[in-house]
């Protein structure tokens, strides 16, 4: 079933009811700066919110402040092209890759495959059952990858969840052969440390690597134990993937003691995450360069020997960010944009009371060369609309827009919708387009919205938690000429090269 544009869809003014300071004081106390819980392998539950919140909810409801329960608003130059609901698979819906006229989007129980040829009305190909946080998904020729990080019985798709504490618990990749779209065909499983909450591809011609990124061990989980402050690199052979293997654990954060190196958190930065590991890694291969959003720490390092990555800089920002989240580099790799999920993306953090700095993107230009490269910090961007106190926003995924001379990304922010914003000057970034939905609850904070927002092809695709997958259509002359860039796959995580793009 296709959905057309909700006809209440209408531009939005700027601004809404002031949030409330002590609850999400307590929103954020209950969900410290993580990726989003999975117990069991279902989605957070809902939050009561005081009867206070919710009266100046429905009061900025009825002023026209923020758009009403599950309404439509975008610029007017964002058109909503379909939507897609959740079907086969009840899960929460995570992230996605594309290939040729497919797109794959990932779920908490497993993976559906779309037809977008026409992405006025895209189709399903396929629907996999396989449950396993956060299903974190990527595609390279006839191979899909799968990340799982819950604790699960056994390495099939048939397990079921158990407790962490269980010494028989399996955490870790899992491959698929999609040479025939209608009929994956599950072919490997890779245990890794800590599990794969993402997964980063290096593509060679005869070879696949997955640098794992997993993280947060603690004396729950018997195998994931203190000290973990690298990356698992699966090395997966294109025509023989049943021998997949670990080839190396990179330590990318030496240091001494129980802990190891990187940021310590705790009440050494209150706030802050303590770095046990990555949460995300963006490469560039066209420039052997690799940026990791790590917990309490965000590293440049040099992928030109992909077994055994080279930390390049580091830096720490324990002010703003609570948890370093992603990163997406500018085509001429001479800036990252990182991203801090503070809340765990489970908070109303896009409110007055959190403020413009925290719950953002951090802009870095990187300047020197070789291995002297240095990360700077230009300024941060964080969507300049009010979100409702019981609506989850924070900075999440998103994606280079390939425009010549520019640098602009299309951004997913959880129920702050799909943010359109240009960092060509990287003290001065601006917001452009945007698309969202009103929230799903004026109750309560209930947990949704946009999970990846990624530009392929000439639209925009946006894999929203609750409400399906969406398609949109920029129509902006600053980002017409990406309409030209056509590509064969995008792993948003594997970032291209953009033919003519760079000046070099």
């Amino acid at each position: 079933m296709i959905l057309s544009n909700d006809p209440r869809t209408r531009l939005r003014r700027l601004g809404v009811a002031t949030a409330a300071a002590g609850l999400l004081a307590a929103l954020l106390t209950a969900h410290p700066a993580s990726a989003i819980p999975d117990p069991g392998d279902s989605p957070p539950a809902e939050k009561e919110v005081s009867r206070s919140t919710q009266a100046e909810v429905r009061e900025a409801l009825e002023s026209g402040d923020i758009p009403a329960q599950d309404e439509i608003v975008h610029s007017a130059n964002v058109q909503h092209v379909s939507n897609i609901p959740k079907d086969v698979l009840p899960g929460t819906n995570s992230d996605l890759a594309f290939q040729g006229r497919y797109a794959f989007a990932g779920n908490y129980d497993g993976f559906r495959i779309f037809d977008i040829s026409n992405p006025r009305a895209p189709r399903t190909v396929a629907q996999v059952l396989c449950p396993g946080s956060q299903n974190d998904i990527s595609v390279s020729g006839d191979l899909l990858f799968l990340s799982t990080d819950s604790s699960r019985s056994d390495s099939s798709c048939n397990s079921t969840s158990q407790p962490v504490t269980e010494k028989s618990s399996w955490e870790g990749m899992k491959v698929f052969d999609i040479s025939d779209k209608r009929n994956p065909r599950y072919v490997a499983a890779v245990e890794t440390a800590c599990g794969s909450h993402t997964h980063t591809l290096v593509p060679e011609r005869r070879s696949v690597y997955v640098y794992v990124s997993s993280y947060s061990p603690n004396a729950a989980y018997p195998d994931c134990q203190p000290p973990h402050d690298g990356i698992s690199v699966i090395k997966v052979p294109r025509h023989a993937p049943e021998k997949a293997a670990v080839v190396g654990f990179p330590v990318l954060f030496p240091g001494e003691g129980p802990d190891g190196g990187g940021n310590p958190g705790g009440p050494t930065n209150p706030g802050v995450s303590k770095t046990t590991g990555c949460h995300d890694i963006t490469v560039l291969p066209s420039k052997d360069l690799a940026a990791g959003a790590c917990m309490g720490d965000g590293i440049l390092f040099s992928i030109k020997d992909p077994e055994r990555p080279k930390v390049i800089d580091r830096v720490q920002d324990n002010v703003n960010f609570a948890f370093w989240h992603s990163a997406t580099f500018n085509q001429k790799a001479n800036k990252v944009v990182f991203t801090d999920e503070l809340g765990g993306g489970v908070g109303a953090t896009c409110n007055a009371a959190i403020g413009p700095n925290r719950g953002a993107d951090g802009i870095y230009d990187i300047v020197g060369k070789g291995d002297k490269r240095k990360l700077v910090f230009r300024s941060y961007y964080k969507i300049p609309r009010h979100q409702a106190d019981t609506e989850n926003c924070v900075a999440h995924n998103g994606s280079l827009i390939p425009v010549r001379g520019r640098d602009i990304m299309v951004q997913a922010w959880y129920q702050g919708g799909v943010s359109v914003w240009d960092f060509t000057d990287s003290a001065r970034p601006k917001e452009i387009a945007y698309f969202e939905r009103g929230p799903l609850s004026t109750d309560t904070l209930t947990v949704g919205g946009s999970w990846s927002a990624y530009y392929y092809n000439g639209y925009i695709y946006s894999n929203d938690m609750a409400k399906g997958f969406d398609v949109l259509k920029l129509n902006d002359r600053r980002t017409d000429p990406a309409r030209w860039v056509k590509l064969r796959e995008l792993n948003v995580q594997t970032q291209p090269d953009y033919v003519g793009f760079d000046d070099d």
